[in-house]
């Protein structure tokens, strides 16, 4: 049979992170000979392509044909745009350089973009990691997960572990290679795929290892980046801002009511009643963070713990990062 899937990784400067991820691909169940493997190295200055095709000069008939391509350095959006024209398969897969699939990753994608009617399929991020921030990062994608598994079809599928049919994303277009960073450029593409009417699948069986930020400066960094880049792709599907598959309201509500906090807080000296609004939003607050704190893991009671106080922080820091995109908003509708 030839070849059915194609798994496209953008690479850059991917020296120190991609080496167990080939090694994995190398031990899927999935038929090997079934499988290409595009690696588009992005521009870069590590010797990346050399020690990636090092790394497979030995692979015989039970492993995946691999190919690397180079482009100069465009970002991962038109990296895996340019594998996805270079690909053979009748499947698109992608993920990330520094990510690990688990062993049965291409078979658990495979399976739901099979069935007819599915164009696409998202997968599950899992991590090893011991870090408390780490541990924290991957309850919120369980509680998500949650969440998706509740939904028959989903309106996200994200790049670190993503399976399209290859007709489907061409002619969606694929990523739009005008997001400079690697950040929810692949929320945009998934919420053009749903809103064509594609169907698009969950399974959390589907499952690549992955480093989540593993210090506190790590994640708040990147929650504002995601809340940032997030409102651009609102601005194009401002219905999804309302409610979508993944995103809980709960989180909404969070970040809301630390806003209104801070601005009663701020209006005290002025109205001394504004204390009570005040207190309302920390009432509003701790209510809907029960449900996450409830689900964490009875095993970890360091997480436990910790985790209000995460939650604040996150609800501060996605605050802010919405509140950077006013000014260019407000610029931008004069």
């Amino acid at each position: 049979m030839g070849i059915r899937v194609t798994v496209v990784i953008p690479a850059y400067n991917a020296t120190k992170t991609i080496h167990d991820g080939l090694e994995s691909f190398a031990r899927q169940s999935f038929p090997a000979g079934e499988v290409e493997l595009i690696i588009v190295d992005d521009g870069s200055t590590d010797g990346t392509p050399e020690y990636i095709e090092r790394c497979v000069k030995n692979w015989g008939h039970e492993q995946p044909r691999v190919r690397v391509i180079r482009q100069a350095h465009q970002g991962p959006a038109a990296a895996r745009n340019l594998g996805a024209e270079a690909a053979h398969g009748e499947f698109l897969l992608f993920t990330d350089a520094d990510c690990v699939p688990h062993i049965d990753w291409i078979k658990e994608m495979v399976a739901p973009i099979s069935s007819a009617g599915i164009a696409a399929v998202k997968g599950a991020y899992k991590t090893q990691q011991t870090s408390l921030v780490a541990r924290f990062a991957q309850a919120e994608f369980e509680a998500r997960y949650r969440q998706l598994a509740a939904a028959e079809y989903v309106d996200v599928v994200f790049s670190y572990s993503a399976g399209f049919r290859r007709e489907v994303f061409r002619t969606i277009g694929g990523f739009d290679t005008s997001f400079p960073v690697a950040d929810n450029e692949d929320t945009d593409l998934s919420y053009r795929v749903a809103t064509a009417g594609y169907k698009i699948k969950f399974n959390p069986s589907a499952i690549v290892y992955h480093q989540h930020p593993a210090t506190l400066k790590q994640y708040l960094r990147k929650k504002h980046s995601r809340a940032y880049w997030r409102v651009m792709v609102y601005k194009r599907f401002p219905g999804k801002a309302i409610r979508d598959s993944y995103t809980p309201q709960t989180l909404k509500l969070q970040i809301g009511s630390v806003v209104l906090a801070a601005g009663a807080i701020a209006l005290i000296p002025l109205v001394p009643h504004a204390i009570y609004v005040a207190a309302l939003s920390g009432v509003l607050f701790t209510a809907t963070a029960v449900p996450f704190l409830w689900q964490l893991p009875r095993e970890d009671p360091g997480l436990r713990i910790a985790a209000p106080f995460l939650l604040m922080c996150r609800a501060v820091v996605m605050a802010s990062g919405l509140m950077r995109t006013v000014p260019l908003l407000m610029s931008k509708t004069n």
